[in-house]
């Protein structure tokens, strides 16, 4: 994953940088000493991953955050502060360490951004087809994708949601996750996959589709908030 280190304090980042190069995933690209530098160089450099302090001069962390909007890279907040907390996840971000911080607590959040990073990069399998088979009772049933609500993991075996029935397959969510395409389907929970377009509404981190209600798990929130179609 591509880093970026935005703090005002030149030891914070000497620290962070530390960390950073202990983790074979993370490749450090930049560090800026301000808000409006990381601005820049995030217009015009591929950024995975920024490691955000909230109170600096000029603009704060949570300012910057805004005014990347959608198009933000995946965020975790290193502060002095536990003031900021609530507000920096109601953004979304991905997590929020109070400094001083433990390489343990460090490695913990880059592994929360490593795995919303990897759902959202998954390559699509089969983004033309609109329909799959599923084998019911010995039986190779078609079923339209589009009639699918959401999957849920139970054990070895999967249970696909239709507005009619059920099926229940011999398989594991994640290799059914790889098979359907990205741009109709989205893991929102290690349990659950749901249709996004079948999604009624969300509210407090559930989803509603018809009848059925939905948790969303804190590391996969951001990835879903990229993909709702929000005006």
């Amino acid at each position: 994953m591509r880093c970026l280190i935005v703090d005002d304090n030149q030891l914070a980042r000497m620290v962070m940088k530390q960390l950073v190069s202990q983790v074979q995933i993370l490749e450090l690209v930049a560090e800026c000493n301000d808000a409006m530098q990381a601005y820049n160089y995030l217009n015009n450099g591929q950024v995975d991953l920024l490691f955000l302090d909230i109170e600096m001069p000029g603009m704060t962390g949570i300012e910057l955050t805004k005014k990347l909007g959608n198009k933000r890279p995946l965020i975790i907040f290193t502060t002095a502060k536990t003031d900021y907390a609530v507000e920096a996840f109601e953004l979304n971000v991905i997590d929020y360490i109070v400094k001083p911080v433990s390489l343990a607590r460090f490695l913990q959040a880059v592994e929360k951004a490593k795995e919303t990073l990897d759902s959202n990069k998954q390559e699509v399998k089969i983004e033309a087809k609109e329909f799959v088979f599923v084998k019911d009772n010995g039986i190779l049933k078609k079923l339209n994708l589009d009639d699918i609500l959401y999957l849920e993991a139970m054990g070895d075996y999967v249970k696909v949601h239709t507005a009619q029935k059920f099926h229940v397959l011999h398989s594991t969510l994640k290799s059914i996750e790889e098979k359907l395409p990205l741009n109709k389907f989205l893991r929102i929970h290690r349990s659950y996959i749901v249709s996004i377009q079948k999604i009624d509404f969300i509210q407090d981190g559930i989803i509603s589709i018809g009848k059925s209600t939905i948790p969303v798990a804190e590391t996969y929130r951001s990835v879903l908030n990229k993909r709702l179609n929000l005006l």
